[in-house]
């Protein structure tokens, strides 16, 4: 069974804007998938849409086995209430590109907090996971800090606790370097192989091609909101089915 089964979602702003066509997606447990694209091809948007950030104009998605967001019978998906909203979005965790961190809580807090107040586990149970989350992100010390003491590499590694501290089935990355200078990307893109060793189910909006490459399970390639390729990386990568892909892929790796 999929962890996330996304069917023909469509998504437009106003009336001329087609962001997502038709979009389907299924990924497994213990899978990486990066989604790949030029900018405004829709990929921030597809992980909006499936985070429920977004509401979709059409189309189903589904968690678990367990279908959240589906069709009216006019063919308009139907918004959930807010309670099945919630349910799913115990589902996964999501990290975003600026960390989104509470600058008035601690290091510790940040990550604390989700779990013991909306999940309503124990405080002594979760500070002690939080410590542990910490110190395998190499953030052991900091605790007491505050995140404007922090550097850009290190509030992404206690976004990703935090995420972690809520024990998602998946978690979802929207382009998690893309704030950072290349010596603390390739800390987090460190990170990130360590979580996929451990078979963490991931999707991950990225730029960072060599590390979609060798990391991922299967590979979105999105362009102007339709999917141009998806596959296995050496599909992708070695022999792209569309001459736009092609071209994107060589313009990058020309640079």
């Amino acid at each position: 069974m999929s962890i996330l089964e996304i069917k023909n979602i469509k998504k437009s702003f106003g009336e001329d804007l087609e962001v997502l066509q038709d979009i389907s997606l299924a990924v497994e447990e213990g899978e990486v998938v990066s989604i790949l694209g030029p900018s405004g091809s829709g990929k921030s948007t597809l992980l909006r849409c499936a985070t429920f950030l977004e509401q979709i104009d059409s189309g189903s998605i589904a968690y678990g086995g367990k279908v959240y967001v589906e069709n009216d019978t006019a063919g308009n998906a139907k918004k959930p209430e807010r309670a099945k909203i919630l349910e799913a979005q115990s589902n996964f965790g999501l990290v975003f590109q600026d960390f989104n961190l509470f600058p008035h809580f601690s290091v510790l807090k940040n990550v604390m907090d989700a779990p013991v107040k909306n999940q309503k586990r124990p405080k002594q149970e979760v500070e002690k996971e939080a410590r542990a989350l910490l110190a395998k992100m190499g953030l052991e010390g900091k605790e007491d800090a505050y995140p404007c003491e922090l550097s850009g590499g290190q509030k992404q590694r206690v976004a990703i606790a935090r995420a972690l501290a809520l024990r998602p089935k998946m978690l979802y990355f929207d382009e998690p370097t893309s704030a950072l200078d290349p010596e603390i990307t390739a800390e987090i893109l460190r990170v990130l192989k360590g979580l996929a060793a451990e078979k963490m189910t991931m999707v991950i909006v990225t730029h960072e091609m060599k590390f979609a490459r060798d990391v991922s399970d299967k590979v979105l390639f999105l362009d102007q909101g339709t999917i141009a390729e998806y596959g296995t990386p050496e599909q992708v990568f070695e022999h792209p089915k569309e001459e736009r892909t092609r071209q994107f892929l060589e313009r990058y790796f020309e640079d």
